[in-house]
């Protein structure tokens, strides 16, 4: 996993900025219901998606928490007073303190399964009756758009998707949790070109193919090939699940 607290200073940017953080509060916003209320946004990184669905869901209170200190700074700085430092496993907040939860780009990042479904436990049992989760799934595919870029990088390498639409729905059903509906949304300016692809593999994006390992280097040199080299292809699309927490009208 890539260190959060070196990244922070230029994750915005190498991640579509205030485009692609438009893009997905709009999508969020859609799957939870309207009216006033308390959201909490677990993993909310720099709080650039946090700080918009604020904005532009004013009678909503939001609550961003992270467990990298840089990111904790930034997203403290956009949401003054409403980001707080907490383990996603173990959050410290009281059982139905809130009436949505979302959780945008996490669980893709996670190798151990237990940690998954500790992520969706703690999500629920934060959730009051009625209230609403809604995460992103099936991350990876969303990069897969079809590109001369995937087939070179087809035979890769790659780690079990703990994210998988599937699997999030069956722990979400074990705490409670029923699907309340999905959408989607583009990774506005995150379309790669075969040059930032060979950048974020020799820096360790890809987490099967170390930096500086022969076969690392193989598919740089077949991306290197390719033409086109700093044309971006198209943007990922990125798939959202919303699962409410039964007990309210």
């Amino acid at each position: 996993m890539l260190n959060y607290d070196k990244e922070a200073d230029a994750y915005d940017a190498s991640r579509g900025g205030e485009a692609r953080a438009l893009a997905a509060t709009r999508a969020v916003l859609g799957l939870v219901p309207e009216g006033p209320g308390h959201l909490l946004d677990v993993a909310c990184g720099t709080g650039i998606v946090t700080r918009r669905l604020a904005a532009d869901r004013p009678g909503l209170r939001v609550t961003g928490a992270d467990v990298a200190a840089a990111m904790v700074r930034m997203a403290g700085s956009r949401l003054p007073g409403a980001i707080v430092r907490a383990d996603s496993r173990r959050l410290p907040f009281r059982t139905g303190s809130f009436d949505a939860v979302t959780s945008i780009w996490l669980l893709h990042l996670l190798d151990d399964p237990e940690d998954v479904r500790a992520i969706v436990a703690e999500c629920a049992r934060v959730l009051r009756p009625g209230g609403v989760y809604v995460t992103t799934v099936d991350k990876a595919e969303a990069h897969d758009v079809g590109s001369d870029i995937d087939a070179v990088l087809a035979p890769r390498p790659r780690r079990p998707a703990q994210d998988a639409a599937a699997t999030v729905t069956a722990h979400a059903a074990r705490h409670g949790l029923r699907p309340a509906g999905d959408t989607a949304f583009p990774g506005v300016g995150q379309g790669r070109s075969p040059l930032v692809t060979i950048a974020d593999l020799r820096r360790g994006w890809f987490t099967r193919l170390p930096p500086g390992e022969a076969r690392t280097e193989e598919f740089a040199a077949r991306l290197a090939r390719l033409p086109d080299q700093d044309r971006p292809r198209p943007d990922p699309v990125f798939a959202l699940r919303a699962f409410r927490k039964p007990g309210a009208d």
